[in-house]
């Protein structure tokens, strides 16, 4: 079954064409779920579903460490944490395609460099817009800003709620995961890893 839309008339639109492949497999999940995919609601759906699903997962199409490129060195003798916390993201698990719905909190000990605040939002966002585990992304971000910024240490806590728990199987709604993961002294020092957690309301 093609689309009714063409790929000139989505160029025209200024929307990324769909292939007719991607389009036909989500009119077969469409028809395995029980609807008619050639009723009126459902005409564009396979279209919109697929351009909905490549900016859901659009950091397949990034390197997340960019962000952390250029760094600032006049800091005026600043040594102490850096944290942003609160940061609202989305990804969707990778078992059920399901969203993921959460906030984290990043913090650093920088060496003699810092970064840009919003970069560490960017990192959290690059990977969490693939498919994912909380566990995983937990771990990524920290040796993403392990790894690039060198500082003398990295603290990471994410906390979220998974549809594919709230939505469907024991369903369970208004529950949370939180994932931690540390990196040099906030790993290392019990002083250090309590002071930081303190900080991000742990």
């Amino acid at each position: 079954m093609s689309s009714l839309v063409g790929p000139d008339e989505d160029v025209a639109q200024g929307k990324p064409t769909v292939p007719d492949h991607v389009q036909d497999a989500v009119r077969t999940l469409i028809q395995w779920a029980g609807d008619d995919p050639s009723r009126e609601g459902l005409l564009d759906t396979p279209a919109r579903v697929a351009r909905a699903w490549k900016e859901y997962c659009q950091g397949y199409d990034e390197d997340p460490a960019i962000h952390l490129r250029r760094v600032f060195e006049e800091v005026g003798g600043y040594d102490e944490i850096v944290l942003l916390k609160d940061i609202p993201f989305q990804s969707h698990c990778e078992h059920h395609m399901a969203p993921i719905i959460g906030k984290a909190a990043i913090a650093y000990l920088p060496t003699d460099h810092v970064v840009g605040i919003s970069k560490l939002a960017r990192v959290l966002h690059g990977f969490a817009r693939r498919l994912q585990v909380q566990e995983r992304l937990t771990a990524e971000v920290t040796q993403c800003i392990w790894d690039h910024l060198k500082p003398q240490g990295v603290a990471v806590v994410i906390e979220a709620s998974h549809a594919c728990m709230t939505a469907r199987g024991v369903r369970t709604p208004g529950v949370s995961m939180v994932t931690s993961e540390m990196r040099g002294v906030f790993r290392d020092d019990e002083r250090s890893r309590k002071e930081v957690l303190s900080l991000m309301g742990y």
